[in-house]
């Protein structure tokens, strides 16, 4: 056989290859998957046949592993068993007459419960949150859960570190988690890891990527929460990571960014609920189940005070069977009457978020739209400010919070009766890809102090207009819906 015929062959087996796999993909990517993300997909095989049918197979499956999913499932039937659900709450005040629905869906979701008797605090500061989780740490006399998806040990958390480390002195139990990949990535990884074996902790990676361990799915998968638990008495949770507020990159250091985010210390049974968080993921990464610091959720003696809080725990992300964040947040956006304020520091939403917001303003419901003037991340950045205009078309307020600063803050309001704060973005990502806890409040006082934070934004802050925005040079409209082409790659 010459070489002529056997280039031939091997031309024709390409191009069979080839033809295989774009009938195959057309068979196989759309089941299950929202048309963007299949588009999406199918877009980059059939331009780029080898290299995205290759990327798919890697980053193609937004599922974790079926081990994972069975101890979630099994996680949530325990906590289902262990609480009472929504009869121990104030009902001193009438609910909205939708929000007993919305309650339902979180629980046929998330399997927590909304409970009653709770107490919040909104913490703006950056080094102040780090400074009371801290005092809190020093106080604790049996255990100390601390869940984060950046840990990195610096100058700024040194106190956080020597706080876990004067705790395991006392005797007291401290488990830590992070996130894998988020750690690796981060500067000093090395100086973190030393210093959590030094100190004596018990911690473990969330989702590694660990292949030659037998430890492998989508390496985008991640643990995106933030949590902190005392004792089962005391549990902080919302935006923030323990690190310095420049993530101690040197890009951001250069550019002088700086991190603004919003963090809630927790009082009342919802502790428990936070707690429940800790225990699926400890559980996921040890096979430890740690039911002698499980209690339910509704054991805690119920405030009598008037001003307590009705709290929800819903926990999101690929271990579940829906998007529980997404949900949530269609439910609340579709229900609101009069007001919706929403800070989110990466805002790329699909068509269903979409068409609620621009409903809402439909509706008469006024919409304000708090996100960063500048962006940390270019494709998250550009994909997100190709929104701009179809929101601004539709009555929503954005305000852009001035550089050097990069709101992190992840939390939004509906009228003057619920608000959620947590670890998600409204972002598809959020949706999909990553584990995130957000906690839904019902409770005048927890709105109006949420309210002043959104005030604060507001006065640091631009509002940008449409006639600015059609000032923008061809290019950013170029790379904005470019940016937005990728976005659906999930």
């Amino acid at each position: 056989m010459s070489g002529g015929d056997v280039a031939l062959i091997v031309a024709l087996l390409l191009l069979l290859l080839d033809l295989a796999i774009r009938i195959g993909s057309i068979i196989v990517i759309p089941r299950n998957r929202r048309p963007s993300t299949a588009i999406a997909w199918l877009m980059a095989i059939f331009l780029i046949p080898y290299v995205g049918f290759l990327l798919f197979l890697l980053i193609g499956s937004y599922k974790l592993p079926k081990s994972r999913r069975d101890k979630q499932h099994a996680i949530n039937e325990f906590i289902v068993e262990t609480t009472e659900g929504i009869e121990r709450v104030s009902r001193d005040t009438p609910w909205p007459p939708w929000f007993k629905n919305v309650v339902e869906l979180n629980r046929t979701l998330g399997a927590m419960p909304l409970v009653g008797g709770n107490n919040a605090t909104l913490i703006g500061d950056y080094d102040e949150s780090i400074r009371q989780m801290t005092a809190d740490i020093d106080e604790a006399g049996r255990y100390v859960h601390a869940e984060f998806y950046i840990l990195s040990y610096d100058r700024t958390t040194k106190p956080f570190f020597e706080a876990l480390e004067a705790a395991v002195k006392r005797g007291v139990t401290v488990r830590v988690l992070l996130d894998h990949i988020a750690s690796v990535r981060a500067p000093g990884h090395k100086k973190t890891v030393k210093m959590l074996n030094s100190i004596g902790v018990t911690w473990h990676f969330m989702l590694p990527v660990q292949p030659l361990r037998g430890r492998w799915q989508r390496p985008d998968l991640r643990n995106h929460r933030k949590i902190l638990v005392i004792d089962g008495d005391v549990a902080y949770m919302g935006s923030q990571n323990v690190v310095d507020r420049s993530y101690n990159k040197k890009s951001n250091l250069r550019r002088g960014l700086m991190w603004q985010d919003l963090m809630t210390r927790l009082e009342g049974p919802i502790v428990a609920g936070i707690n429940a968080i800790f225990i699926t993921d400890w559980y996921s990464e040890s096979n430890e189940l740690l039911l002698r610091e499980t209690r339910a959720i509704t054991d805690d003696i119920i405030a009598d005070e008037p001003d307590a809080l009705d709290m929800q725990v819903v926990p999101s992300g690929p271990g579940f069977d829906g998007e529980n964040n997404l949900r949530l947040f269609l439910a609340l956006l579709y229900n609101a009457q009069e007001r919706i304020v929403i800070t989110s520091p990466y805002f790329v939403p699909d068509d269903a978020m979409l068409y609620a917001i621009t409903t809402a303003t439909q509706r008469g419901v006024t919409v304000d739209l708090f996100v960063s003037e500048i962006g940390d991340q270019a494709l998250v950045y550009h994909a997100q400010r190709s929104y701009y205009e179809a929101l601004l078309r539709a009555g929503v307020r954005i305000y852009m919070y001035q550089s050097p600063y990069i709101l992190h803050a992840k939390h939004f309001t509906i009228d003057d009766e619920v608000a959620v704060i947590g670890s998600s973005n409204m972002d598809m990502r959020s949706f999909s890809l990553n584990m995130e806890v957000s906690l839904m409040v019902r409770g005048r006082d927890f709105v109006t102090a949420m309210r002043g934070v959104e005030d604060r934004y507001r006065t640091v802050s631009r509002e940008l207009t449409l006639d600015e925005w059609h000032k923008q040079p061809l290019r950013s409209t170029i790379l904005d819906n470019l940016a937005r082409l990728t976005s659906g790659l999930q």
